[in-house]
């Protein structure tokens, strides 16, 4: 009888122990609250050392990159969904007012590629640092047979926490408040179904010329914006009433999400300021208007609410990040509908 082995069957354990061992250093985290290192079975985090909580509440959430990863890894560029899985991640995370301690990833793949994966980890590392957590660690699969080699499927989690006294969680919002958009930087991570639909029927524009000098291709796959670090000195400063990423849906799912039965947001698309990628997308790709905002944040990345002193604060503070952030709206007494006014310039 002929031998089979674990190996010969697609998986080698050798292989991925080397990356173990290699990401050691890479996630070796001077993090004192993380009690243990790389290699245990789980990862231990002291919230008791949090200083200025006194009632702690976790914010937990997961997310995925969407298809914007394989975008990116079939035109060489896999480690810059490092740092959109871990923005989109935080984003979430924060929009109840708290703070990221700390993020696991899964990354699933059909071969493990070591260098590629380490680039990947390594990117997420820096993008953790830069916005005050840590990646404790994670999950990394080889599935052959189940993923095409040069497949990846990536995913992480990330454990954020916030004074109970201090959540945003909408509750707040009262008829007068303002609606303020905070602008995006591109697609971010959505709607990339929709752009690979585009590309692979008009592959010429990925090589179309933006005013900015990038090509579309280069404009598309712009790792998604982070809001934290602004984000954290606007909750010291002002006392926002509810924020909302937006992601898949658009500006009217998500900003219903956070919307109190008894009250509407009405928003004018006349004064949002897209970016010129989407107008490319809506004019090549004859892309309805109306799936446009809906699959697309359309240069509005995250939807602020509060007095029009507090936003008016929060605009300045996001300009010191060179972040634009200004009004596009109001709440009114309703039933928990964004309604929409004006038109939307592509």
């Amino acid at each position: 009888m002929s031998k089979l082995t674990y190996k010969d069957s697609g998986v080698d354990i050798d292989k991925a122990d080397s990356l173990k061992s290699g990401l050691k250093k890479t996630l070796a985290s001077q993090e004192k609250r993380v009690l243990n290192t790389v290699g245990a079975f789980s990862s231990l985090y002291d919230i008791a050392a949090l200083e200025g909580i006194s009632e702690p509440v976790l914010c937990l959430k997961m997310e995925e990159p969407g298809s914007k990863q394989l975008l990116a890894a079939q035109n060489g560029r896999l480690a810059s969904v490092g740092e959109d899985l871990v923005n989109h991640l935080i984003n979430d995370t924060v929009m109840n007012g708290g703070r990221p301690l700390a993020i696991l990833d899964t990354i699933v793949c059909g071969k493990l590629n070591n260098e590629e994966v380490a680039s990947l980890i390594a990117t997420m590392v820096e993008t953790c640092k830069r916005e005050g957590c840590v990646l404790v660690g994670g999950e990394t699969s080889e599935q052959p047979r189940v993923l095409n080699d040069g497949t990846y499927v990536l995913s992480a989690a990330c454990i954020g926490i916030v004074d109970r006294k201090k959540i945003i969680d909408g509750s707040n919002i009262q008829p007068g408040d303002a609606v303020f958009s905070v602008s995006s930087n591109g697609v971010h991570t959505n709607g990339y179904t929709l752009v690979r639909s585009l590309l692979e029927k008009h592959p010429h524009l990925k090589d179309f010329a933006l005013s900015s000098g990038e090509s579309l291709l280069e404009a598309v796959l712009r790792p998604h914006r982070c809001y934290n670090t602004p984000l954290q000195r606007i909750f010291r400063e002002t006392s926002l009433h509810g924020l909302a990423h937006i992601t898949g849906g658009g500006i009217v799912d998500n900003t219903k999400r956070i919307l109190p039965l008894h009250l509407s947001a009405e928003i004018s698309l006349s004064l949002v300021q897209t970016l010129e990628e989407f107008s490319v997308i809506h004019q090549h790709g004859g892309v309805p208007k109306e799936d446009m905002l809906r699959t697309f944040n359309c240069g509005v990345g995250m939807v602020m609410i509060g007095t029009e002193e507090d936003c008016g604060r929060a605009a300045e503070i996001f300009e010191t990040s060179d972040i634009s952030a200004y009004q596009i709206g109001e709440i009114t007494t309703g039933t928990g509908t964004v309604n929409l006014s004006g038109d939307i310039s592509f």
